[in-house]
């Protein structure tokens, strides 16, 4: 059985307990959680683990606002009061545009009119803020590779917390690091200048295995997936219903397994629910989701060749090029879109620039390039026949108002560290050199 989850009134769970066990999706085998746990200790094929909370029930603590009033479903031991919040709102003039009056927005970035006040502007902060509170106090230095967004969400999140981590990113991606603030110390930056996102995973790989480095663990993390997770039951607490379909742009695919796992869980609570349609959308060229979804692939590993980096250079929305995603282990995006009936729909550049225009003069709010791939599908699944007009749509807008924080107050950009070059990655010793100097 889980812990009773028994808390102090600083948030924090009483001293060995904590309420929830992990459970395997393969195996089924139970275990309590130390905070550090990512892989199933049986001998069986990779398969995620799932958290099992003692509240069946969805109770969302009025006492706290942003995140954590969803706690009780949130694997942490530590819950600050006040954090970051995005917003679920009826959409109506985007919705009068595409016909669906049912439609209904999440947005997770900044926008003080509407209550969205996520600094980074994007929804990572909600994986680093539940990642933060599930880990145990001891001494490790948290490591995280990034191709922007969850590079901005863990810097910004473990400087105000003062967690020390090292953050690797492509060069690409630097420019999302842009606070109302400067870093804290403890935030270690490493930029590979003219690398791609795997880049970034290999060293950080490589240096995670030195201690007192610690993998973050992407995917397999439960606090990731949860922190995701309550996308929908923020959602759910204000649309009183789940969505029929729900639209989201994914790299990984890390929101859309979280956002199924949520479903369920609010479906239990409620008595049965229908699950909403994954709906999930890639940029065209690189769309390696789309592409095995469609061969009827169960696993797919490709190759990082030159071909393979040309077309990540080529999207608009390059925070989407994650180039293995965790598509056919057990419980990943290949099970997520078979258990839901959902689909994978691609979008062109030109069309997601059209979108995100479209998006600010219709909503009044600018978003990020995968926000426009989200959008720019379901336009497309619309006008295709491929969602009914009575349909209930949750489009997951999963970063903006980042030109809205700007006019707001001065941005500081994040000074890395240290400076590559993807040759220097094949250096003797480069891991060890970043570690030695960061401890």
């Amino acid at each position: 059985m889980a812990g009773n989850g028994r808390r102090g009134t600083d948030g924090k769970a009483a001293a060995g307990d904590r309420h929830y066990v992990l459970v395997c999706s393969l195996c089924g085998d139970r275990r309590p959680d130390d905070g550090l746990i990512l892989d199933c200790p049986r001998d069986h094929p990779p398969a995620l683990l799932r958290t099992e909370y003692a509240n069946p029930r969805f109770t969302p603590d009025q006492a706290y606002d942003g995140l954590f009033r969803y706690r009780d479903w949130l694997p942490v031991v530590r819950a600050p009061r006040s954090t970051g919040r995005g917003v679920v709102y009826r959409s109506r003039g985007l919705a009068a545009a595409l016909g669906l009056p049912r439609l209904w927005i999440a947005f997770n970035g900044y926008w003080p009119e509407r209550g969205a006040s996520l600094v980074t502007g994007t929804f990572k902060e909600f994986e680093a803020l539940t990642v933060l509170g599930r880990l145990p106090r001891r001494e490790h230095v948290l490591t995280v590779a990034s191709s922007g967004n969850t590079a901005a969400a863990f810097a910004w999140v473990c400087s105000r917390q003062r967690v020390p981590c090292l953050i690797v990113v492509s060069g690409k991606g630097l420019g999302r690091l842009r606070f109302p603030g400067t870093l804290d110390p403890c935030v270690t930056l490493v930029v590979i200048d003219d690398g791609d996102y795997p880049d970034a995973i290999a060293l950080a790989s490589s240096i995670s295995r030195l201690p007192p480095f610690l993998a973050e663990g992407g995917v397999k993390n439960v606090g990731r997936r949860d922190g995701l997770a309550t996308v929908l039951l923020t959602a759910y607490e204000e649309m009183r219903c789940l969505p029929t379909h729900y639209f989201q742009a994914v790299g990984s695919g890390t929101g859309a397994i979280a956002v199924l796992e949520a479903a369920r869980r609010i479906g239990v609570a409620a008595g049965g629910l229908p699950l909403p349609r994954l709906m999930l959308c890639q940029n065209l060229p690189f769309t390696p989701i789309h592409d095995a979804w469609r061969m009827g692939e169960t696993v797919r590993e490709p190759e990082l060749t030159d071909g393979f980096r040309e077309s990540i250079a080529k999207v608009h929305a390059d925070e989407l090029t994650n180039w293995a995603p965790p598509y056919g282990i057990r419980a990943g995006v290949h099970d997520a879109l078979r258990d839901s009936d959902g689909d994978v729909l691609v979008a062109d550049n030109a069309s997601v620039v059209v979108a995100r225009n479209m998006f600010r003069e219709l909503e009044g709010i600018d978003i990020e390039p995968a926000a426009g791939v989200a959008v720019a599908c379901l336009r497309d699944a619309v006008a295709q026949g491929k969602v009914d007009r009575d349909a209930v749509v949750l489009l997951n807008i999963t970063g903006g108002g980042r030109r809205r924080l700007a006019t707001d107050r001065p941005l500081v950009g994040a000074r890395p560290h240290w400076r590559l070059t993807k040759d220097a990655l094949a250096e003797a010793g480069l891991a060890q050199r970043i570690a030695a100097r960061r401890t």
